[in-house]
This record gives C-alpha cells, structure tokens and sequence, in this order.
C-alpha cells in the first residue's frame, strides 16, 4: 500500500482534519456551480472522486441540481461512514476507486483538491479522463513568492493536508494538457478572503489581497498566494 493512501485508510488524515473540510464545502459548491451555469452545463448525473465527507455533493444537491444524480466516491473508511448520514434519494456514496471500475461513465467528473495528493498525479488524470464528459478540477495554487519566501505555508500543507505536489496557475494547465485534456473554462477561487478562520496571518494579508487581485489576478495569485483554480475540462 502506498504511503500516500495510508493516512486515509488508517484514520490519520481524520485525526488531522476531524471536520474533514466540511465548513468550505457549500463556498465550494456554489464555485462549481457557478462553473456549471456559465458553461451551460446542466448535468444528469454528477461524480466525485475522493469526496471526503460528501458535503459538497450534499449542498449541489440541495442547493442548485434538484433533479441531477449524484454519486460520491472515497477511498477512506471513515469519510465513507460520515458520507452515509447524508444519504438521499438522488445522493449515494460508495467506498472504492471509480477508477477501478472501466464500466462507469457521468456527465461530469470532479476532483475537488484532489490531485496534488496523489503520488502518480499524471497516472490518476489520464484515468480519470474516461470518467466524465466534462471534468472538474479546484486547484490549491500553493506556490507563490510568499509562501516559497516563508517555507512555512508548504510545509504545513504537506504535514496536515497531505499536499505532496504544489502548482501555479501556469504549472497546475500544463499538467492536464500533458494529461490530455482539453480545457474549457477557468477562474481562480478566493479562499483567502471569502472564508473565515484562516488565521491572523492570512488576515494580515486579505487587504493588500483583495487590493491587489482587483487590480491584476495572476499577479496577486503568483505573489501573494491564497488562491485556487477552478478548471473545467473535456
């Protein structure tokens, strides 16, 4: 087994993160919602691969596709025991590798802060690519000047979030064009100033963020950091 799977088969990862990012999942949702309605995509069936706790797929559900199928995957036997309290109609969750299985095809395929930390990232993209129509992805931007400066930021998100692979904007397309796909549509997502309880830190910087990003975004992104991408892929 790799060690990369490891903390998420053997409880680490949740002793880590008990809310297991549950509080950033609806400001997630409406982001790919908003990917979805400017695309005009409206999709039967949706999938997420290394859904967590569910709670994105549960606010999609709830608070935008109404008539969409939704099914979340996970690797992690305690994520899958969180994910079957929220169980419903339209809403199902599953305990394996999607992957794993060449029969499984949904109108679209996401991966939510997903990649960067998978071992092969290259390998898991190439196979994701049957899995969906449309693909998804949000991308932790973790390089920027700032936190190469500081060193700390990579680190902790190494240490605490499993994060084994960092990307800019530029770096985070050229790997899924060398994976193939086709990119559709792009936009960072703010986390740095839309969500609370980042730290005095990252609230030293919302100001000079926010000024900044107003003024030039991939400035701000490659500088300042504390942003993320949103793609939409075929």
């Amino acid at each position: 087994m790799n060690q990369d799977t490891d903390i998420y088969k053997d409880g680490t990862y949740l002793r880590q993160n008990p809310s297991w990012h549950e509080e950033d999942s609806r400001w997630k949702a409406k982001q790919i919602a908003k990917l979805l309605k400017q695309n005009n995509i409206v999709p039967s069936t949706i999938c997420e691969i290394g859904c967590g706790a569910g709670e994105i797929l549960n606010c999609l559900a709830i608070d935008y596709f109404g008539g969409t199928e939704f099914f979340g995957y996970d690797i992690s036997p305690q994520a899958f025991e969180i994910c079957t309290t929220k169980e419903k109609r339209n809403l199902h969750f599953f305990l394996e590798d999607p992957l794993d299985d060449d029969e499984l095809a949904f109108d679209v395929a996401m991966a939510i802060d997903v990649f960067e930390h998978v071992e092969d990232y290259l390998g898991f993209l190439r196979k994701l690519k049957k899995l969906g129509t449309y693909k998804i992805f949000h991308i932790p931007l973790d390089l920027s000047v700032q936190t190469v400066l500081r060193g700390s930021p990579i680190m902790n998100a190494r240490m605490s979030t499993g994060h084994i692979h960092y990307f800019t904007k530029e770096t985070a397309l050229a790997t899924l064009d060398d994976a193939g796909y086709e990119l559709v549509d792009h936009f960072y997502t703010s986390g740095s100033l839309d969500l609370r309880n980042r730290g005095w830190k990252a609230n030293l910087l919302k100001l000079p963020r926010r000024m900044s990003f107003s003024i030039h975004e991939d400035f701000t992104a490659r500088v300042l950091g504390g942003f993320s991408l949103m793609v939409l892929a075929k």
